[in-house]
């Protein structure tokens, strides 16, 4: 991930931090004082937890699978490189604003229980796509380009869909052992993938069942 990314997500988690302080809205710690404050930090949650929702529904479930049927493999690898680090980031951002409005909405100490295993969902799903962002996705890429590497050697890779990886592979000890490897990290990617979008997914119940309409 290069460094302009970084810093970008370094000052939007900074911008967060600055804007849901007591100090900006003058507020105590039962809560922000003014209604049009605590309408902004709704606000600021809701679009936050959407825009993540949004994005993690469509990364995973549709947009992947599109990309993956009907792009060189290679070329769909490539591109994954670029989006996923983007994709963590903004999904990221969007659940730190989450977490902050909702735990300034709701104190721990005057918090239910509902609402502390709410904030706790929030924090999972942030935690997730950090872990994402900064630790699985960094491995994923390098072993892929490793992986390309060897398969253009072996002129496969520029087929779209089924892959001609795993007939090759059982001729190709080193090829096999990068499969190997790559499917370790790569699984322990989407599982943190999954496991942010269902801590997201039970948010979700929670916020319909508060939704009057």
């Amino acid at each position: 991930m290069g460094w302009l990314t970084r810093f970008l997500a370094a000052v939007a988690f900074l911008a967060v931090g600055v804007i849901f302080s007591p100090e900006t809205f003058g507020s105590t710690s039962d809560g922000p004082k003014s209604p049009t404050a605590a309408t902004l930090l709704k606000l600021a949650h809701l679009l936050g937890f959407a825009t993540a929702w949004g994005a993690a529904l469509w990364v995973t479930f549709i947009g992947g699978i599109i990309m993956f049927k009907n792009l060189p493999r290679h070329q769909f690898g490539n591109l994954q490189s670029k989006m996923f680090p983007a994709y963590f980031t903004m999904v990221g951002v969007c659940c730190a604003m989450s977490v902050a409005s909702f735990g300034y909405l709701h104190p721990w100490k005057s918090s239910s229980s509902t609402e502390k295993y709410q904030l706790g969902f929030l924090l999972s799903a942030f935690a997730f796509n950090l872990t994402n962002l900064f630790v699985f996705t960094p491995m994923t890429i390098e072993m892929m380009k490793q992986r390309h590497k060897v398969e253009k050697e072996e002129n496969i890779g520029n087929e779209v869909g089924w892959s001609k990886n795993v007939e090759v592979a059982k001729v190709n000890p080193k090829l096999a052992a990068m499969n190997k490897k790559f499917g370790m990290i790569h699984g322990l990617s989407s599982l943190a993938n999954i496991m942010a979008f269902g801590s997201l997914a039970i948010h979700s119940w929670y916020l319909a069942s508060k939704i009057n309409l």
